[in-house]
């Protein structure tokens, strides 16, 4: 007992307590799962975000999002009972949505697909902070590099444009960060959970620039500065109910359209180009003599025709229209509510600086990185079994045994509990990097317990444990330098092992190790 007191006191073994401390509060393990379900993300112009819920920030602690305990008087349990919940509605409804931060009021609306939908997408509730990445949750990794040489500036702008873009257009679970590699080029990094391939390399390899102009005169460009409002209910958006789908050429088309409000200065500008053209007669309808047409990458995608009324007329909402093919009918309204959610969504966000290339695509799918997660599991439980079998077969003494696997769980409490603090997300990079800091713990521990029981024999226990830092930190700022590289090595893919490897050999070197030495100088000394 008296050995327990020494260890409990050293004020290595309590910074080393400190430390686990911090990291246990960090990554807040639930034993029991709450009731209810995770707000993942809300949809632009939904339902709930006129009702003032807001998707959760990236910086949000995923055990501190904001969660759905009751819908319309229904309790919530899980995510299965939200979307089970959710199917009961009524469309054009007033409905109640209780969470664990606030009460809300909402209006019930129908998809595009004629399903109810709030605008939510929620999952079940986390059991801790630690955020697992694309390579075990799944989804599609996509490395964009900049077509031309841009400043810092210009990177960031596109970082910025290309989150709010992927928000609006629903998707959640996004990292999006700049990368660069050891040449000095430029990358920008996207992990989406959920998405296939071909809709990301759509969404994000064009620069996005919109412009609406009547001659050669723009009357507003896409983005907040000329667009307040675009419309994606289905009350005002959807298959153009007046033309619908026909037969074409090689097989259907179908129309779409939806309703956006311009600021008043762009209706100015409008109003001033319209006022000086004619008006023409059409299948007995009146028409201004030049159409408002639409360009998408410089590319024309549809021309309106301008209604007489709108003559000289500051109008500050506007109609939108374009279409769809596909070999069938269901296929070519498929395609036309695709074309018109992603014009939508650059009309929302505006263009990016410059172009973007699709320099490399990676799609994992969920059940593949569930097999990871598992296998890393099995792996990891595997490893300690065989570090204790080999440490019990050459010490044959508990006193080292137990303090050893003690400290080697502690030092993976603390990369995670980092991870978890700093928000980064766990891949299988990531995970390679704590069982680099395991392999190298478990080296570390066995320099300190041959030098200390060298110690044990000479009677020299300062000198003994003395050597055994000063070897440990040799091979620690040797792996240091060689972690830095990595950090831009393959356009930043593999920081993830980098940050980890360096922040468990940090924690270990510096806290962990040292706790151990004090503890096994103490339990070997007579």
């Amino acid at each position: 007992m008296t050995k327990l007191k020494e260890i409990f006191t050293s004020w290595r073994v309590i910074l080393l307590f400190v430390f686990l401390a911090f990291a246990l509060v960090a990554i807040h393990p639930q034993l029991f799962s709450e009731e209810g379900v995770t707000i993942r993300s809300v949809s632009y112009n939904s339902s709930a975000a006129n009702a003032g819920i807001i998707t959760p920030t990236a910086k949000t602690m995923p055990v501190n999002k904001e969660r759905i305990l009751y819908l319309n008087d229904e309790r919530i349990k899980n995510a299965e009972d939200y979307y089970a919940t959710l199917k009961t509605l009524k469309e054009n409804k007033s409905i109640s949505l209780q969470t664990d931060k606030k009460k809300y009021t909402l209006i019930t609306k129908n998809n595009l697909n004629g399903e109810m939908d709030l605008g939510l997408k929620v999952y079940d509730n986390p059991r801790s902070n630690i955020r697992k990445g694309l390579d075990l949750e799944g989804g599609t990794r996509v490395l964009l590099k900049p077509a031309e040489l841009t400043d810092k500036g210009d990177l960031e702008s596109i970082v910025d444009i290309l989150k709010e873009r992927l928000n609006v257009y629903g998707l959640s679970d996004i990292v999006v960060r700049s990368a660069s590699d050891l040449a000095g080029e430029d990358f920008i990094l996207i992990e989406i959970a959920g998405v296939t391939e071909d809709e990301v390399k759509e969404l994000l390899g064009k620069q996005g620039k919109f412009e609406a102009k009547i001659g050669n005169e723009t009357v507003f460009y896409g983005g907040k500065k000329d667009i307040t409002y675009v419309c994606k209910s289905a009350d005002c958006s959807g298959i153009d109910p007046r033309q619908g789908c026909f037969s074409a050429q090689e097989g259907y088309a179908c129309n779409f359209f939806f309703t956006i409000s311009l600021n008043p200065e762009a209706a100015d500008r409008q109003a001033r180009l319209t006022e000086k053209l004619n008006v023409v007669s059409e299948n007995g309808q009146n028409y201004l003599s030049k159409s408002l047409d639409l360009y998408l990458d410089d590319k024309q995608v549809d021309s309106l025709k301008i209604g007489a009324e709108l003559k000289g007329r500051a109008s500050t909402s506007i109609q939108i229209s374009g279409s769809g093919t596909g070999l069938g009918q269901q296929q070519a309204m498929a395609n036309s509510l695709q074309n018109m959610k992603k014009l939508q969504t650059v009309l929302v966000t505006g263009s990016l600086p410059v172009k973007l290339e699709v320099v490399k695509t990676d799609t994992i799918s969920p059940s593949l990185g569930n097999d990871f997660l598992n296998n890393i599991l099995l792996v990891g439980v595997l490893a300690i079994l065989g570090v204790v079998s080999v440490v019990t077969v050459k010490y044959k003494k508990f006193k080292i045994i137990i303090p050893m696997a003690s400290i080697l769980v502690s030092e993976v409490i603390l990369v995670m509990g980092f991870a978890a603090f700093v928000g980064w997300n766990l891949d299988l990079a990531a995970i390679a990097g704590v069982i680099i800091v395991i392999g190298t713990g478990v080296n570390h521990l066995i320099i300190i317990t041959d030098e200390t029981m060298k110690g044990e024999a000479t009677a020299d226990w300062k000198t003994a444990i003395k050597n055994a830092l000063f070897i440990i930190m040799g091979a620690y700022c040797i792996n240091f330098a060689s972690m830095v590289p990595l950090f831009w090595a393959g356009a930043g893919l593999l920081k993830g092992f980098a940050l980890t490897t360096i922040a468990g050999m940090s924690f270990g070197v510096l806290i962990a190790r040292p706790a151990y030495a004090t503890m096994i100088e103490i339990l070997l000394r007579d």
